[in-house]
């Protein structure tokens, strides 16, 4: 019998209009599925992101207040490259975000006011597969978007929200979608222009990336994702990808 890293992945829902991507740093969706939100935004869907944080323990050269300028520079820069302009952060700190009801809160907000169909977040498991550990930030945030999807479509959890006439219950989410997961179950098939897309936008991320590694950096952002567009590839029909493990709502 085959195991769930055997199955063959499936092909990604594609009935939607708006998503929204909830992750925890500048350059986590760079890094976990990008090339996939090129292809939905070239086929006119539309994508917003929320950042966490503002990446401000990111850079050990750079003290937290002159990074999170830096960062969010460059992740904004970083949106553009693969089309999307809705952005917004949050001020939660860096390294240290805390799990809990404020950050389901700030999330469920986001939902109320972006109303997606889709949401997407990045791998909430504790590891990336094998023994390769995961950060706290990464499984802290992706736990509690798999829970704010589901308070947000309850008029009685944070009501404060709906009194202050700043959003409405939204239940519409269909399908929370998480990149960089060991156990994916669906792909997005990606081509040239996507990849084209993602290595750019990574490459936004240029002060954080001079810090990791001595290669230049174009190379370092092209190789990257062209690594990770074919990590799915066998169980996709030979088809370069961006793979997500999806829960369906």
């Amino acid at each position: 019998m085959a195991t769930s890293n055997e199955k063959p992945l499936e092909a990604m829902p594609e009935d939607w209009q708006r998503a929204l991507a909830v992750v925890a740093h500048p350059d986590d969706m760079e890094y976990g599925a990008a090339a996939a939100v090129a292809e939905w935004v070239a086929a006119g869907k539309q994508v917003s992101y929320l950042l966490i944080t503002r990446g401000e323990a990111g850079i050990d050269s750079l003290e937290p207040v002159e990074c999170a300028r830096v960062r969010e520079r460059e992740q904004r820069a970083s949106a553009r490259m693969v089309g999307v302009t809705a952005l917004e952060f949050l001020d939660h700190r860096d390294g240290v975000i805390e799990e809990g009801v404020p950050l389901r809160r700030d999330i469920a907000a986001a939902v109320r006011k972006t109303r997606p169909e889709l949401v997407v977040t990045l791998n909430h498991r504790e590891s990336w597969g094998g023994r390769a550990w995961n950060t706290p930030d990464h499984r802290i945030v992706g736990r509690a978007v798999l829970d704010a999807v589901g308070d947000a479509g309850n008029r009685w959890i944070f009501p404060e929200q709906l009194h202050a006439g700043d959003a409405e219950p939204w239940g519409g989410v269909r399908w929370v979608a998480v990149a960089g997961s060991p156990e994916p179950t669906h792909a997005v098939p990606v081509g040239e222009e996507a990849v084209r897309k993602a290595a750019a936008s990574l490459a936004e991320h240029r002060a954080y990336i001079t810090a990791l590694s001595d290669e230049p950096v174009e190379s370092y952002a092209r190789s990257f994702v062209e690594w990770g567009v074919r990590l799915g590839a066998e169980r996709y029909g030979g088809r370069d990808c961006v793979a997500f493990e999806l829960y369906p709502r």
